[in-house]
């Protein structure tokens, strides 16, 4: 007899271990399978961005994981010569976090694996390996191998995230084009850290390209090319690793080595992210090079975008349509960041001496450009998640004489949200996800959103557990809470950042999506056929239909914020 739920996830990595975590806290009955007896124990990925911590913070586990963190990790870009040609500091905060961090990620991936434990509804099973896959209209069918068994668990979904070599993707003929580099790279990671300083350094040096990374816990990464006529084997010769070594530090025989490992720089993005009930997930959809540290972070991306929305499809919420906008929006930002990752491989690892010098000499005028030079810096050079397809509506402002655009103003429809700090009268000062409700909100600046919305529209947004919400200046706060219409609550804005943001876009009311993407934005007056639009895209059904028990789902199911 075979097992049954609603969400089978094969493979416990990054993408698994977060995608199991969100549908927990939603309430979605998962099982979790991983071929290995545990999680893997070495260090791998070093680098978690701001747009990963907030995913934590979603979680309810950022405290957890920032214990693991190198806050703000600057990385100096330096020549053969070892003369700095580029730093790389971005010291913003537009998503409540430090941009750059490094980390350890087994630790953090023992973070979240511990997190599940929070849900009954999310069962986790190691030693399970996906042996077979088919599906029918009504759900999968997968045979599991599990401690010399055979059986099988029918889900209403299969997500498979179970790395490169996907048995998922293999399995439903879906193909993998892209390049692998032939020169490979060696990682060496040591306890002890013989240096000891906080930051990164990566080494473009035609002879032979190197990375340092300082690692939380008094971790060191090392990361070198390898030549051509380099065999694998190398790396478990100790004489070889000195010869690496041996420019770095005085005495490398006395190094702590914790890992030494050879990779290949794959660049592969999956022909489809879906197969009808099956959907593919982080490596398993996509691959990039390490250089640009984009790996992790791209895969907790894809596991909150892909979260909410399985959620509002196996709870009925939404049509099955809803899963096709996931790839819609997930492919192209993917491909940007192979592309980002590739690019960067190349300026770094590359071994002429002639394109390392046209580099360097870019470098030197790009010094003397302050605007380029604090662009590089600040790492505007990565591409944010920007989507232009799925569920998003563009364009839905009306010019106003009243409103003027400045020159080069943008829409920030299809964008993450910004996340500064709030006021919210009950838990004082906290960063803004952590003051509301964090499934789908409506963000107008003072003014009550429910004021231009109709009943109907009203019925249909909070039949998906979403929450009004309105932002005033902080001295208008008690006020504005006192005469709050019920449902709707008032955060305040003490440093006005969010009135800044306001007044950088020609709008006064934003419609923000469960994983903090801009699904439109407009003047206030025209909210109600704007939502209305938005919820179409996410094929949420019309108001009335099923709506006590959408309602009163949604509320049981609501994701609360980490206090």
């Amino acid at each position: 007899m075979s097992e049954q739920t609603e969400i089978l996830i094969i493979g416990a990595g990054p993408t698994g271990l977060t995608l199991a975590n969100l549908l927990g806290k939603l309430g979605v009955k998962t099982i979790l399978i991983e071929a290995r007896e545990q999680l893997i124990d070495y260090p791998r990925a070093v680098g978690i961005d701001d747009e990963s911590l907030r995913a934590m913070q979603t979680l309810g586990l950022v405290d957890q994981v920032l214990v693991h963190t190198v806050p703000d990790q600057q990385v100096r870009i330096v020549n053969g010569s070892g003369k700095v040609i580029a730093n790389i500091n971005p010291t913003t905060r537009e998503f409540g976090w430090p941009r750059r961090n490094g980390f350890v990620q087994p630790l953090v991936d023992q973070v979240l694996l511990e997190g599940i434990s929070r849900y009954q509804c999310v069962d986790v099973r190691f030693g399970a390996e996906a042996t077979d896959l088919v599906q029918d209209a009504q759900g999968v069918t997968v045979t599991i191998g599990d401690a010399g068994q055979e059986r099988t668990i029918r889900a209403d979904y299969v997500v498979g995230c179970e790395g490169g070599a996907s048995f998922t993707r293999k399995k439903l003929g879906i193909g993998f084009p892209g390049t692998t580099r032939a020169q490979r790279g060696v990682v060496i990671d040591v306890a002890n850290d013989p240096l000891g300083t906080p930051h990164a350094v990566f080494g473009g040096d035609p002879s032979r390209a190197y990375a340092t990374l300082s690692l939380p816990h008094g971790i060191r990464r090392w990361e070198f090319s390898l030549m051509e006529d380099e065999s694998d084997e190398l790396v478990d010769s100790d004489e070889f690793l000195d010869k690496l070594l041996k420019d770095h530090v005085d005495d490398p025989a006395s190094l702590d080595i914790i890992r030494r490992r050879v990779y290949a720089h794959h660049a592969r993005v999956a022909e489809s992210f879906r197969k009808d009930r099956v959907l593919l997930a982080g490596d398993a959809a996509h691959v990039m090079p390490v250089v640009a540290g984009q790996g992790w972070n791209s895969c907790v991306r894809d596991a909150m975008n892909l979260g909410w929305k399985l959620h509002a499809v196996t709870r009925g919420l939404a049509t099955d349509q809803l899963l096709d906008t996931y790839a819609d929006e997930r492919r192209d930002h993917v491909k940007a960041m192979v592309d980002l990752s590739v690019g960067m491989s190349k300026v770094v690892t590359n071994r002429s001496k002639i394109t390392s010098a046209v580099r360097d000499a870019t470098a030197a005028v790009i010094d003397h450009l302050p605007k380029l030079k604090s662009y590089v810096s600040g790492q505007g050079f990565k591409p944010m998640p920007k989507y232009t397809r799925g569920v998003v509506v563009h364009d839905t402002s009306q010019d106003s004489k009243a409103v003027p655009v400045e020159e080069g103003a943008k829409s920030s429809t299809g964008m993450l949200f910004p996340q500064p700090k709030v006021i919210d009268g009950e838990c004082g000062e906290v960063l803004l996800d952590d003051a509301t409700d964090l499934g789908w909100r409506i963000y107008a600046w003072n003014n009550d959103p429910s004021n231009f919305l109709s009943e109907q529209s009203r019925r249909r947004f909070e039949a998906l557990g979403a929450s009004l919400v309105q932002v005033v200046p902080s001295v208008q706060l008690p006020w504005a809470q006192q005469n709050a219409m019920p449902g709707v609550q008032v955060v305040g804005d003490p440093a006005g950042v969010l009135k800044q943001w306001f007044h950088q876009h020609p709008v006064s009311a934003v419609v923000v999506r469960p994983d903090h993407v801009v699904a439109a934005e407009c003047l206030i007056q025209n909210l109600d056929q704007t939502l209305n639009r938005v919820l179409d895209k996410a094929s949420v059904a019309p108001a009335g239909r099923n709506e006590s028990n959408t309602i009163a789902e949604a509320q049981a199911a609501k994701i609360q914020p980490a206090r």
